[in-house]
């Protein structure tokens, strides 16, 4: 049964501090169209990943355009230092201090958002989370979760690998972060799906979400197991683009020898499904600055919103299918 989220006390106070900004600008005789702009902004602290891929950068930038002026609201946009945890908490802080009417968190990692959260409820600051989850997974310090279902997403990666190999053969995964709460649930997704097939995982290595990484991580596990490697599970775009690399430079063929199945279905993954490099993307998709929006608008209007609001996202299984949707990617 689906829960549903209700934040009635922060109307009222989003209203009386409405009232008090329009007071001020007038008690100080500033009688401008852009002090009293200002002043019925709706301020938005948005606790950002930061650089991190394509995927990334199309999520923050989404959000960025979204949450404008014109549309009422004010973003403070606030990226962690390096992807470190502790200048997402700095900035969750600050922002709690200066009072912003509700806060988006993005999290570099899972764990140890507790008593920013408590703190952010205690102000009677609305906190949603965006893409990632947080754990110990506790939802009543936070109004919803807005992403894609990675759990399901990576399951239907697993049913997909394992449809292709119906005899079995060896694998290698490459993880994002240790830590992150995507990486467990992609883990899970994909665990789900293949357990009891005759797939065997031969190693299961972080590559940090990143095509260089992926590179390397993908050279030295195929020389360990003398390149008797079939398929690579890459929990992201850049990791799977690396291994294509490494595949071919280890004369071997991708999608021959060697199948490679992604998510995140960034345009240059499409490309390289298009091409042959790539076996299989699952998109999961980063554009849901509207449902955010939407969000926000909810809570502070008293309304009530799911607890997780699950992003759809699509499955891309050929070069035909990647070739239909490459004009209008728009990331």
């Amino acid at each position: 049964m689906s829960v549903q989220r209700r934040f009635t006390k922060f109307l009222g106070l989003a209203a009386v501090g409405a009232l008090t900004v329009g007071l001020a600008a007038c008690s100080s005789g500033g009688d401008s169209a852009d002090s009293a702009d200002a002043g019925d902004l709706t301020t938005v602290g948005f606790v950002a990943v930061g650089p991190e891929g394509a995927w990334r950068e199309a999520n923050e930038k989404n959000i960025q355009e979204t949450f404008t002026e014109d549309a009422g609201f004010e973003l403070k946009y606030a990226p962690a230092t390096n992807l470190d945890q502790k200048s997402q908490i700095d900035a969750f802080t600050s922002f709690v201090d200066e009072g912003v009417d509700v806060i988006l968190l993005s999290a570099t990692e899972a764990s140890g958002w507790e008593d920013s959260l408590e703190r952010a409820q205690e102000a009677e600051i609305p906190v949603i989370l965006l893409d990632r989850g947080i754990d110990p997974d506790d939802p009543s310090l936070y109004i919803t979760r807005i992403a894609p279902d990675n759990v399901e997403v990576a399951s239907e990666v697993g049913a997909w690998a394992v449809e292709q190999f119906p005899d079995g053969g060896n694998y290698i995964t490459l993880e994002g972060p240790a830590g992150v709460g995507v990486v467990n649930e992609r883990n899970e997704g994909w665990d789900s799906s293949v357990d009891g097939s005759g797939l065997v995982e031969v190693a299961a290595q972080t590559a940090n979400w990143s095509a260089e990484e992926g590179k390397s991580v993908t050279e030295t596990l195929l020389k360990a197991n003398n390149n008797n490697i079939q398929l690579i599970f890459a929990q992201n775009d850049e990791m799977g683009l690396g291994a294509a690399q490494a595949v071919e430079e280890a004369g071997l063929t991708p999608g021959v020898d060697v199948k490679i199945a992604t998510i995140d279905g960034t345009k240059a993954a499409m490309q390289a499904l298009a091409d042959g490099q790539l076996s299989y993307v699952h998109e999961y998709n980063p554009l849901f600055g509207d449902t955010a929006l939407d969000v926000v608008k909810k809570t502070l209007d008293g309304e009530s919103v799911e607890s997780y609001i699950i992003v759809p996202s699509e499955a891309f299984d050929s070069a035909e299918a990647a070739q239909a949707v490459l004009a209008d990617r728009k990331y």
